[in-house]
């Protein structure tokens, strides 16, 4: 709950043990501290899915719709990229050549559409690696490099032909992550700490003696040790005087799942807590003179971190979202939703378009409900007048207002929310209220494909209507100022999502035109 100072008054109303209703007076002048770059990154899968068509569509349909800036993803290194070769001269000698047609294929691709990668280096070809150790149904290898120097020598050749395909000027622009989740010993041999400073430090200089203008940070963890790892990475770099550009970590937020056939099902996990958690992050990263103040991305978040839990596809992983967007910038730079879409393969090809994939847009360019969270929250402009547990709301110019409200459901618990808002002092007579909603009335792909029978094969029809059930609800009305008050309700379902807009405006009818 927000401080006094953010609130002129709330009231707080139970109807009954389903129903609850909450009153904001709102200063229409004041200013709330929020922090909005919910459109800064977003994940992919591996790089090489970028070669598929129906990839193509659905990063189209979010640049369209929601415009990120930067992805992120694995596998720029892995041996389907085919970048890193080595052959037998004619004396019999190993060299090294590089290959970088599918990453200018791939890259055009995303000059194309609007977005620039963030770059993640990893994992290891497997010729360069110094061991078996793999990881998802695509292998990708996850050991250290048998040569550094050879490892170096990939990462500032990949570059350099970056900064000459597409200007130098523009490559230095994309930032660049040391490996993926090392804090692991799935994505890295042994979870090994020393071995991952080695790695990061190599590449680091490398990366800078190329150009010093690269933006280069890590160590990319999870919330496993998360603690530790932080303290002891720039533990690491201050003795090694890095100068890091940022730091990198992950956040997700459920239990362990539990595994049903080829699914997993996880209960969310308190919201607040993980937040305390990333602002822990904060204290230990500042507790450093040399980095206080250092930008923190999130180069991945999600509620589930399983691509194959049902949770994903659904309208409370919208409203769960839509709390976290409110929140994440508070002490974070970036906060990048781990996926755009659900082309992923990293536990195998999905039997179904709706398979709990980590997604925006289900298999079928299909939109699901936390879409439209990102949608709302890329659209919420302006100065934030109000901040609380259900609701934002924002001043735009020319006394116009405009803000997001949710719901989320607790398990066992069907409960629905009214929120009545008193904004102080607006200068216009009448608006004009438009709101958005999605909720699993309203917007909920995911219901009516059950009730089809759950098909794994989509045809043209069923394509259609799942597209038209996944569109949020417009409504509109007139409301007028009384005396120096602007006052509506919404009622927001359990699960519920509304994007709401206050436009000033005045009727001027045609001669003889009368609405009624």
């Amino acid at each position: 709950m927000e401080s006094t100072k953010f609130i002129n008054f709330l009231e707080s109303v139970v109807i009954d043990s389903l129903r609850e209703h909450k009153v904001y007076r709102i200063d229409g002048k004041q200013e709330v501290p929020f922090y909005n770059n919910v459109d800064y990154c977003v994940g992919t899968g591996r790089m090489g899915l970028a070669l598929h068509q129906e990839y193509q569509e659905q990063l189209k349909l979010v640049q369209e719709e929601i415009g990120f800036r930067y992805i992120r993803g694995h596998g720029l290194f892995s041996d389907d990229m085919a970048i890193y070769q080595e052959y037998q001269d004619d004396r019999g000698e190993i060299k090294v050549e590089y290959n970088f047609t599918y990453l200018d294929m791939v890259m055009d691709n995303y000059q194309k559409l609007g977005i620039r990668p963030f770059l993640e280096l990893g994992f290891m070809p497997q010729k360069m690696s110094s061991g078996d150790q793999t990881v998802f149904y695509w292998q990708g290898n996850v050991t250290p490099p048998k040569n550094y120097k050879a490892w170096c020598e990939l990462v500032t050749a990949t570059l350099h032909h970056l900064m000459e395909r597409y200007g130098e000027k523009e490559v230095v622009s994309w930032p660049i992550e040391v490996w993926n989740e090392p804090n692991l010993s799935v994505f890295w041999k042994d979870a090994d700490k020393k071995e991952y400073f080695k790695l990061f430090y190599y590449t680091f200089q490398a990366i800078k003696a190329l150009d010093i203008r690269f933006q280069v940070g890590g160590p990319a963890i999870c919330g496993v040790q998360d603690e530790i790892w932080i303290r002891e990475f720039l533990d690491f770099c201050e003795k090694k005087k890095i100068a890091l550009d940022f730091v990198t970590r992950h956040h997700y937020t459920t239990e362990v799942p539990e595994m049903k056939g080829h699914y997993g099902y996880a209960k969310l996990s308190d919201a607040d807590q993980g937040l305390a958690n990333l602002k822990t992050t904060r204290e230990i990263i500042d507790s450093f003179e040399a980095y206080r103040g250092l930008k923190i991305h999130i180069t991945e978040f999600n509620t589930s971190y399983i691509p194959n839990c049902p949770l994903h596809d659904t309208n409370q992983n919208a409203a769960y979202i839509a709390y976290l967007l409110s929140r994440l910038g508070d002490v974070n730079e970036s906060y990048s939703y781990w996926t755009f879409g659900d082309i992923f393969e990293e536990q195998g090809v999905p039997f179904t378009p709706f398979h709990g994939g980590f997604g925006l847009v289900a298999n079928g360019c299909i939109p699901k409900p936390t879409f439209w969270t990102f949608r709302f929250y890329k659209e919420l402009k302006g100065t934030c007048i109000y901040r609380s547990e259900n609701m934002i709301l924002m001043r735009r110019e020319k006394d116009a207002y405009c803000g997001i409200a949710w719901m989320i459901g607790v398990e066992d618990i069907q409960k629905e929310l009214e929120v009545s808002v008193e904004i102080t002092e607006p200068t216009p007579k009448k608006y004009t209220l438009i709101t958005r909603t999605v909720d699993e009335e309203t917007c909920n792909p995911l219901r009516l494909w059950h009730n089809m029978g759950e098909p794994s094969s989509l045809d043209g029809k069923q394509k259609r209507l799942l597209k038209e059930s996944a569109r949020p609800f417009l409504y509109s009305c007139l409301i007028e100022r009384a005396e120096d008050k602007l006052t509506f309700s919404l009622f927001i379902r359990e699960n519920g999502v509304i994007f709401f807009e206050l436009q000033p405006v005045k009727i001027i009818s045609d001669r003889g035109y009368y609405y009624k």
